[in-house]
């Protein structure tokens, strides 16, 4: 049986009919697709000059950095947007900042002054005491039997005395009458002044006992506060105690060291000598809270070779109790005050290769004009301007860093100009963004049908 199958002869082909209308598809796309791109980049060169007169094209010919080189300084450039300050007579203090140790006027440790067992206690921790306030008390019934002690032994010396000196009497007038022998007479006497003898020890010995009795009760021995206590009620205590029963330090008033810098030295002591004041400041760590007002008390009598510093104190009244001991503050200390300085904000101040300098506003043309100076003493927010300015001038104080030697500026407060081309500028750029998308959407189109065919 014959099986073999003959082709289909009126049957066409399909096949490289439609490789080859795929291929001219894929021809005319490309074709269209350069010429898009051709009228793009024809529309981009010729469109903008004629839509934007005002725009694009005058800042192509003296936009930022023409004519002058820089940003602000073209003569078609935009003008800057400046802070601006005045020159201004003031007085500069000069002060010294260190880092100091608040240390106690006076520091006592509270320790009985004869052994006993602690009764009371009289006082609470971190309380506020004065001087002479009583703040334990000790058994006081040996120091009450010693003073009697003390008291019977005068007492019995005291007869004795008084024995002595009558017999010494009667001994005098018989020897007057030539019925006594001197050498009777010359005993008695030195017995009268042996019995004096142990009058006067007794009574120091019954002063001591009297004192001995009120140092059953402890005192404080400074006015401050009283920090915790060391030992308990019912416990023996005694002189020798090396912790005793609390300290007590001095707060008010109360001291500040620090160190002072060597250089520094000749201008403190020239305004010591002067007998001046000169007041210091003590500031939190942050420099931000001010604790306490004082005065510099004194300096040290060396320099610390190894740090060049010489160690200063200052004295604070704390009657806020700010300053706690051991505690680091900040020392701010008023040397001098220099009087009726021209003075300038620090962030007007700049420094170049030529030195330091300042742009000076002129405030009818808004241009600026970079002046040499010489600066002088500082704070925190304005510096001393020694030449160079003669008081008054406005400076710039922010946006300098922009600015260029007679550039021209905008004041904060000034309305920015607006151009005969600005509008029609902006309307060019807005319609030539919607027909750069619309193009970019058409592409996109033709690619997409492209790939579906």
């Amino acid at each position: 049986m014959d099986s073999t199958v003959t082709p289909d002869k009126n049957k066409t082909p399909t096949q490289p009919r439609r490789s080859r209308r795929i291929r001219i598809i894929g021809t005319i796309v490309a074709i269209v697709a350069m010429g898009g791109l051709g009228w793009l980049a024809w529309h981009l060169v010729h469109q903008q000059p004629q839509g934007a007169p005002g725009g694009a094209r005058g800042q192509g010919a003296g936009g930022p950095g023409a004519g002058r080189g820089g940003p602000g300084g073209g003569r078609g450039a935009p003008a800057t947007t400046v802070g601006v300050g005045k020159a201004e007579r003031a007085d500069i203090p000069i002060v010294l900042d260190a880092l100091g140790t608040v240390t106690p006027a006076a520091v006592a440790t509270v320790r009985p002054q004869i052994g006993g067992v602690l009764q009371k206690i009289l006082f609470t921790e971190g309380q506020l005491v004065k001087q002479g306030q009583v703040l334990a008390t000790i058994d006081p019934r040996p120091a009450q039997m010693a003073l009697l002690q003390a008291t019977g032994q005068r007492q019995r010396d005291e007869a004795q005395l008084e024995t002595a000196k009558v017999t010494l009497g009667r001994y005098q007038t018989l020897l007057q009458q030539d019925s006594i022998a001197r050498q009777d007479v010359d005993t008695q006497a030195a017995l009268v002044k042996q019995l004096q003898g142990a009058v006067t020890t007794d009574k120091a010995a019954e002063g001591i006992a009297q004192i001995n009795l009120g140092y059953t009760q402890v005192r404080a021995p400074i006015a401050g506060r009283v920090g915790l206590r060391t030992v308990d009620i019912g416990n023996l205590v005694a002189s020798s105690d090396a912790n005793g029963i609390a300290v007590i330090t001095q707060q008010s008033p109360i001291d500040v060291e620090f160190a002072v810098p060597q250089d520094h030295l000749p201008a403190i002591q020239g305004r010591i000598n002067a007998n001046a004041t000169l007041p210091a400041t003590a500031l939190d760590r942050t420099r931000t809270r001010e604790l306490a007002q004082g005065r510099f008390m004194a300096l040290d009598n060396q320099v610390d070779t190894q740090t060049g510093t010489v160690k200063a104190k200052a004295r604070f009244g704390n009657e806020a109790s700010a300053l706690f001991p051991n505690q680091f503050v900040n020392v701010r200390l008023q040397v001098n005050v220099i009087k009726n300085a021209i003075t300038v904000p620090v962030t007007a101040l700049r420094h170049g290769a030529g030195g330091d300098y300042v742009y000076v506003l002129d405030p009818q043309t808004h241009t600026v004009a970079l002046t040499n100076v010489k600066r002088g003493e500082e704070d925190a927010e304005r510096v001393e301007i020694t030449s160079g300015l003669k008081g008054g001038e406005t400076v710039i104080t922010e946006g300098a860093d922009r600015l260029k030697d007679g550039a021209k500026v905008t004041l904060p407060g000034d309305r920015p100009a607006r151009g005969p081309g600005g509008q029609a500028g902006a309307a060019g750029a807005q319609g030539q963004a919607g027909q750069d998308g619309a193009q970019r959407q058409h592409r996109r189109r033709q690619q997409q049908e492209g790939a579906a065919q």
